[in-house]
């Protein structure tokens, strides 16, 4: 453990260990500017929806005059590194942080710390468990997002028996939960339905999704509909079903709204997709963190982000936009 009393020491000696640009010109940490400091912690600093988020929040900080430092995981789920960020965030002086914890129970002591130093920590698209250990949350309703998708895919069935495969996330991953659960209700069925008739781990992985699409249809083989936890799982679910010769006579739905997603909505290999939107809520959290600094109100509870379903196929009674409005709002 690095001296408490050292803290513009700790934070250069961390950033040389983490993927993080809080220590560099203009991005905050060590600003001496006199502006209000303001932290972005995302899972990972590649992912496009991670560097969309991260632009949402340098856009913010510009219009406000606000420092932004920023930090991010090496790798999804590397809680260790968004300790380490969130600490040395806390020792330059932000005045609130926002975060998509890696972890959303290992994170909690590290929050917890901060708002007891008077930082507001908002959660942005992952809540903490509990979700109360973060002073707000800003996200995108996930039960939302796959009750959309389930709908539209029970519409689109138009009668005929289901026999569906869902490529998950991981075990106990709150995000991914939510939307097989939300996509389960939207279907009208309960989320371990019979007609659920194989269901794999992706961990959101494009590779994964092919291979876990592979071994579902090894185990039913007639199988007609395949719910992704996120574009890059349903595109590998795609490519393993185009090289049985399935790809048009399976429906695949997803959800995240990302350009490359979109994109796939329109070339139809993906039917419908929930779009999300990212930017908004980085833009938002730094926009509750600056009114905190004005006046000491702190953002409370959750903050719905938005989500919209995308499809050039619409059903009766499915509300949608199109791929020409899902490509101008995508990310990525």
């Amino acid at each position: 453990m690095l001296p408490r009393t050292r803290p513009v020491l700790a934070v250069a000696i961390a950033c040389l260990a983490l993927s993080t640009t809080a220590c560099g010109s203009g991005s905050g940490g060590g600003s001496s500017s006199g502006k209000a400091k303001v932290g972005l912690i995302t899972k990972t600093d590649t992912n496009p929806y991670f560097v969309k988020m991260r632009q949402g929040a340098e856009q913010a900080a510009k219009s406000a005059n606000v420092d932004l430092s920023t930090a991010a995981g090496k790798f999804d789920g590397d809680n260790a590194s968004q300790v380490t960020a969130l600490e040395n965030m806390v020792a330059s002086g932000v005045k609130g942080v926002l975060i998509t914890p890696n972890d959303s129970k290992a994170i909690v002591p590290a929050i917890a710390k901060a708002r007891a130093k008077g930082v507001l920590v908002i959660a942005l698209d992952t809540p903490p468990e509990p979700e109360s250990a973060a002073d707000a949350l800003f996200a995108t309703d996930n039960v939302k997002a796959g009750e959309l998708i389930g709908a539209y895919a029970k519409a689109a069935m138009a009668g005929k028996t289901a026999k569906i495969a869902t490529l998950d996330l991981a075990p106990g991953i709150s995000v991914g939960v939510q939307r097989h659960d939300g996509f389960a209700k939207g279907f009208g069925i309960g989320s371990t339905d019979p007609s659920i008739v194989c269901s794999q781990d992706t961990g959101g992985d494009q590779a994964k999704g092919q291979t876990a699409m592979e071994n579902c249809l090894q185990k039913a083989p007639d199988i007609n509909l395949v719910y992704a936890i996120n574009e890059p799982a349903a595109l590998g679910a795609y490519t393993a079903l185009k090289a049985k010769g399935r790809e048009k006579d399976v429906m695949i739905v997803a959800i995240d709204g990302g350009c490359t997603g979109v994109q796939a909505v329109k070339d139809g290999k993906i039917a419908a997709t929930s779009q999300q939107y990212p930017l908004k809520m980085a833009s938002d959290g730094v926009k509750a963190i600056v009114q905190y600094t004005k006046s000491g109100k702190k953002a409370s509870g959750y903050t719905d982000t938005g989500v919209q379903l995308i499809t050039d196929k619409p059903q009766t009674g499915i509300d949608a936009e199109d791929t020409g409005f899902g490509l101008k709002n995508c990310w990525g």
